[in-house]
């Protein structure tokens, strides 16, 4: 007979830490803002029965990120149930291929779960057991978000469902199964798409039957205040590491830092810690799809234009109606037709710039990285070490451009056989 462990109380953590490149993390490093506004962008544009449930949340966010305890706890799970600080490896035969710069790859493949999306979903379900919500929804697109809030959600004893797009259950099955052995239970959304954006839809229609009873997890800085701001502040652990280690291994910043842009959680976490230094540019990869000059993309900042979707304002692919438009992408977590909120403000202001990357590309770039640094990357990933590469050729060996590889490439081995074999 199988039986459910009953949530027990988390070990405390030690009153000190080993020294590390998680040292001086903070929460609460960049501004909450109060109205959840970035410039032009952001916002709360929900309906009413969910502006108490996101105010509550918006609350015990602001108390939460400046609560020593709080951030005492969830450094202690980064370290021993995550397994921060992840490394920065030097990458030098896949810098090779470019003959320029050096590379960094910050290594949120080997975090527990397999990405950089265990960072948000530790902290937000410490922060759902904080508020006493007993059950936690989430979407996802790759499945990585999902795998992240079920095994967080079994770690702390928080029932847990996940709304995933049929098509991308189809592409993303693995992860479907770690899901369902962790616990959860997934909620196949056939509708539209059958992808991220209907499965954000479907998370949120279902919060709106019970917003007091239910904490929606998002996965990425997307959305209602004040979840991009949240998101952000667990994710940048990232870049507040990065920063550390490259000042350790080079003696000097980067002079470019780069990663993929869907949503956007990991790029924003790994951007925000570079953001007051004047001398780092800012790069990311967005999915170009079969190109930009087509329809199938989901290039949001650089083929989109200011507009509301799932609750903020925010650049995004829609028509001359508003409608938002169907988007492509090889990678099921880069196929969104809208972005953070804060990424379009650091795009409106220059601080960022963003490109496009076409699935060819990064298919490219991900059998490079295999074959050079013995690394099997997420197709998302890929889509950023195509970037870096691209920038590292135009700078001279002395300079280094630093690449976040947000998740390893295991949930996309059928993906990645059916696109070899001429299948996509």
């Amino acid at each position: 007979m199988t039986t459910t462990p009953s949530a027990a109380a988390m070990p405390e953590a030690p009153a000190r830490e080993p020294d590390d490149a998680l040292a001086g993390f903070r929460l609460d490093a960049h501004p909450m803002p109060g109205d959840g506004a970035f410039g032009a962008f952001g916002g709360s544009w929900i309906p009413e029965i969910l502006v108490p449930a996101a105010s509550r949340i918006a609350a015990a966010w602001a108390d939460a990120r400046r609560d020593p305890e709080f951030l005492a706890e969830y450094a202690h799970l980064c370290r021993m149930f995550i397994g921060r600080p992840t490394p920065l490896q030097d990458a030098p035969r896949l810098a090779a291929t470019a003959s320029g710069a050096q590379v960094l790859l910050k290594r949120e493949d080997l975090a527990h779960t397999g990405a950089h999306k265990i960072n948000n979903a530790i902290g937000q379900a410490l922060l759902a057991r904080r508020l006493g919500v007993t059950r936690v929804i989430a979407e996802t697109g790759a499945g990585q978000h999902g795998v992240a809030t079920a095994t967080a959600c079994a770690l702390l004893g928080i029932e847990c469902v996940v709304h995933m797009g049929a098509h991308d259950i189809e592409r993303q099955h693995p992860n479907v199964e770690r899901m369902e052995l962790l616990g959860a239970r997934v909620h196949a959304v056939d509708e539209g798409t059958r992808t991220l954006t209907d499965a954000v839809s479907s998370a949120i229609r279902e919060w709106v039957g019970d917003p007091d009873g239910i904490y929606y997890l998002i996965g990425s800085a997307v959305g209602m205040h004040p979840f991009p701001t949240m998101v952000r502040d667990l994710q940048c652990v990232i870049g507040h590491e990065a920063r550390v280690q490259c000042l350790e291994l080079t003696g000097s910043l980067p002079g470019a830092v780069v990663a993929c842009v869907g949503g956007g959680s990991n790029s924003i976490g790994t951007f925000m810690p570079f953001a007051a230094d004047a001398g780092v540019e800012l790069h990311g990869a967005e999915a170009a799809g079969d190109g930009v000059d087509t329809p199938r993309h989901a290039a949001s900042i650089v083929g989109g234009r200011d507009g509301v979707l799932h609750g903020a304002r925010t650049m995004l692919l829609q028509d001359a109606d508003g409608q938002v438009l169907p988007t492509h992408s090889i990678s099921a977590g880069l196929d969104y037709p809208g972005v953070g909120p804060e990424h379009a403000q650091l795009a409106a202001s220059g601080r960022a710039t963003y490109h496009p990357v076409t699935d060819d590309e990064a298919m490219a770039t991900l059998e490079l990285v295999c074959r050079t640094e013995g690394i099997i990357p997420a197709i998302e990933s890929a889509h950023a070490v195509a970037l870096g590469l691209r920038l590292a050729a135009e700078r001279s060996a002395d300079e280094t451009v630093l690449v976040t590889l947000s998740g390893r490439g295991d949930k996309d081995l059928a993906t990645i056989a059916a696109y070899r074999a001429g299948r996509v």
